[in-house]
């Protein structure tokens, strides 16, 4: 059972990602589960490395709780919010840039690849704390900063994935 406690809490975060869709936006209800499905995400990983139960099953479970919490945290979010145009622009770039990453890897591995890097990391632990960040920091601040991290975040990840495809 121990074996299989981080990918059981990597299916919560998809259960409740999905429960946030059922709860308003910057209600006290919705703030409790995208808290809990932040945190399981930050800890599903070291528990799999503490129990030795690490795994490629268990790292492509990740990344799909991850897509599913961002698909419906952003639909929810980005109908109660305002965003300017330059912003959905700058977002759609980023968007690009990370969907070819995963076409190239694809083409030329012909595996899906997630990589797991330090700037991945800060970029999605800043836009996952951006929402709570709106109420008291007008977007535009916020979202420069996040969004100049996740673009480079972005390239970076494409510069490994071609380097990786290229070397073998």
């Amino acid at each position: 059972m121990t074996k299989h406690i981080a990918n059981i809490l990597t299916g919560c975060r998809i259960l409740d990602s999905i429960l946030l869709l059922f709860f308003p936006v910057f209600s006290v209800a919705f703030y409790i589960i995208y808290l809990f499905c932040g945190f399981s995400d930050m800890i599903d990983g070291t528990i799999a490395r503490k129990t030795n139960s690490t795994s490629k099953f268990g790292s492509q479970l990740d990344t799909i709780a991850d897509l599913v919490f961002v698909v419906v945290s952003l639909s929810k979010l980005l109908t109660a919010i305002h965003m300017p145009l330059w912003l959905w622009i700058w977002g759609g770039v980023i968007a690009v840039i990370k969907i070819s990453n995963i076409i190239w890897g694809y083409v030329s591995k012909k595996q899906f690849i997630s990589l797991h890097t330090i700037m991945n990391k800060v970029a999605g632990i800043l836009l996952f704390l951006l929402p709570l960040t709106i109420s008291f920091v007008e977007l535009k601040y916020t979202a420069i900063i996040v969004c100049s991290i996740a673009t480079f975040s972005a390239i970076q990840e494409g510069v490994y994935v071609v380097v990786d495809s290229e070397s073998k």
